[in-house]
């Protein structure tokens, strides 16, 4: 009974959860364009009834578990452009002819139907979208992987009273919207502004399902705090008795965060494919380090020895990622006994990185022992939906990516999931529980850093991406012969060049000797990405607020004389400091032919 209100809780929780809050103009402005409260009852009450539809035929066929994630995307996405479109062309829907499906009069009939109030259309609209409703809860995941396979009456009622509360809230959110309405005076003339708008909206919406673009502002949303699902986990976790401790275990094992267990739930393949995505393959690799005879490596093959994978995006001039390779480097060599596999892919920001000894170089110079695969192309990048450097996916030994972190920090919680992970493997495999107390996994080598003390941003110097340029054209590509201002019209985080400059899309080269750069920054470390375009070395002297840069603030690339010689393509450490505060650093280039491509800082 206890899970039966939490339920209903769920599903108007659900209503403001992030992968909701994106659709929720839809639903409402849907309801609104039809101008009957009648409808309204018909959109939301399909909605209901297409989560359960849909959740009751994941657990009863196989068939529908095996469709991917994707189908449903365009699926729904699909539907309503198809209704957007109606509603910004009403008259339209009279011309189209579906081939070998319906016949011309047939059509006509639906789409008169459609414009005369038919309940038809307002039913599609709410069902379209069920199926992307229906992984917007724990307590839906609860339903759904522990009480439907134990007892069916039980487990449907407390689907029906999540559906409930998930239709029911929407009912209420829509008519108080249409009221609104009302209340403005706004028409819903067919052929009026107001519809067509909804209509345009729905187009805007439905692309964004289609193509991801919903899953990564509902990504967005969970990183700025719009999450209610600790309010769910509370009531479950506080319910008494075996089930209620049974379901939160359950949210600790299905929950994708950082959630973990000291008993993990076990789940089948059949399971998992409802609540994860199947990894994908590595795609377009252009080589491979740290392999035996640099021979390809595949994550299927992987996984069918059974092993726990975990694939991290990274480049080699990547700040972010040279100060999180440490800890991956530690994790593959304590967990590699565990059934652990690590995959390093290299997917280049600039050009010289897709240069196979470079990244090479690198991998043995930032001590990377694991295997590394170069995604020259961008096809594994794209195929797993990467966006960020670093990125860490975990697959887990049935194939399924459980856990996933882009960027810096949160260390504990991705070994924490590296842990789980493993632990399932073992049972899954009849092994005895690992003991992950024998061996330290905390690096020796990394680089801290307080982000919240980091003031300056990253600031490239190629005509791509520019925008920090102080004193020249922004974007445009070509030679510009610059001043540096006087100090009283220098801005902090601002870059600014003098003499002449050659801007290419990533980079800005220096075209005489005594070229100048000039940065005010606050941050502890200051990193320069450069390269030489002539081969030589180029020289380079600095300043740091006037003088030559103190031992004490030295990075290792610079000399004693506060000069930094630059020929191969990486990241040099210009500065490296004991607190974070702000600098003016100034830089003369001596010679011709540096490639600047960014300033980063930590």
């Amino acid at each position: 009974m206890i899970l039966f209100l939490i339920s209903f809780v769920a599903g108007i929780l659900t209503v403001l959860a992030p992968c909701v809050l994106p659709l929720l103009p839809v639903i409402v402005g849907g309801s609104i364009a039809q101008g009957n409260t009648w409808r309204t009852y018909t959109i939301c009450l399909s909605l209901g009834v297409s989560v359960i539809a849909f959740t009751l035929l994941l657990k009863a066929s196989t068939a529908f578990i095996n469709v991917p994630q994707t189908f449903w995307e365009w699926f729904s996405g699909g539907i309503l452009i198809l209704f957007g479109i109606v509603l910004v062309f009403p008259q339209l829907w009279d011309r189209l002819g579906f081939v070998n499906v319906m016949n011309r009069s047939s059509n006509k009939l639906l789409g008169e139907g459609y414009r005369r109030n038919s309940r038809i259309g307002d039913m599609l609209m709410g069902a379209a979208l069920g199926p992307v409703f229906s992984s917007c809860s724990p307590t839906y995941f609860v339903i759904l992987a522990t009480v439907l396979p134990q007892s069916f009456a039980m487990g449907f009622l407390d689907l029906l009273a999540y559906a409930v509360g998930l239709s029911g809230f929407l009912l209420v959110i829509s008519i108080a919207g249409q009221r609104l309405v009302d209340k403005l005076g706004v028409t819903i003339n067919p052929q009026g502004w107001f519809r067509r708008t909804i209509g345009v909206l729905f187009v805007l919406v439905g692309l964004a399902v289609a193509t991801g673009v919903e899953a990564s502002t509902e990504a967005w949303l969970l990183n700025h705090g719009f999450d209610l699902s600790g309010i769910e986990e509370y009531l479950l976790g506080a319910r008494n008795g075996p089930s209620g401790a049974q379901a939160h275990q359950a949210i600790s094992s299905l929950h994708t965060g950082n959630a973990t267990s000291t008993s993990p739930m076990v789940l089948s393949a059949s399971e998992e494919a409802m609540i994860y995505p199947k990894a994908p393959e590595l795609a377009k690799i252009d080589g491979y380090i740290n392999t035996p005879n640099n021979q390809p490596v595949t994550i299927s093959s992987y996984v069918a020895q059974h092993d726990v994978v975990l694939v991290d995006f990274w480049t080699y001039s990547c700040i972010n990622c040279q100060r999180s390779i440490p800890y991956v480097e530690a994790w593959y060599k304590k967990y590699a006994a565990y059934g652990l596999v690590v995959i390093g892919v290299s997917t280049p920001e600039f050009s010289f990185e897709h240069v196979y000894s470079n990244v090479a170089n690198a991998t043995q110079s930032l001590g990377i022992t694991y295997p590394v695969v170069l995604d020259n192309n961008y096809g594994t990048w794209n195929a797993f939906g990467s966006e960020y450097w670093p990125n860490d996916y975990l697959i887990d030994d049935n194939g399924y990516v459980v856990y996933n972190y882009a960027g810096e920090g949160d260390y504990d919680g991705t070994e924490a999931q590296i842990q789980k992970a493993l632990t399932i493997r073992a049972k899954r495999l009849g092994l005895p529980a690992p003991d992950f107390t024998s061996t330290s996994s905390t690096p020796s080598n990394v680089i801290p850093i307080d982000f919240s003390q980091v003031g300056s941003p990253e600031t490239y110097f190629g005509s791509n991406r520019n925008e920090y340029l102080g004193n020249g054209a922004q974007g445009a590509a070509g030679v510009q012969t610059l001043t540096i201002p006087s100090q009283s019209g220098i801005s902090a985080d601002t870059l600014y060049l003098g003499g002449a400059w050659d801007f290419e899309p990533q980079y800005a080269q220096n075209s005489a000797s005594g070229a100048q750069i000039e940065y005010e920054f606050h941050a502890k470390n200051m990193y320069l990405v450069g390269a030489s375009g002539t081969g030589e070395p180029v020289k380079l002297k600095i300043t740091l607020d006037g003088a030559p840069i103190p031992a004490s603030m030295r990075g290792p690339d610079v000399d004693q004389n506060s000069e930094m010689t630059v020929q191969a393509d990486k990241l040099y450490q210009i500065v490296q400091g004991e607190d974070y505060s702000t600098h003016m650093l100034q830089i003369t280039v001596e010679s011709p032919g540096l490639q600047a491509y960014t300033f980063t800082f930590g």
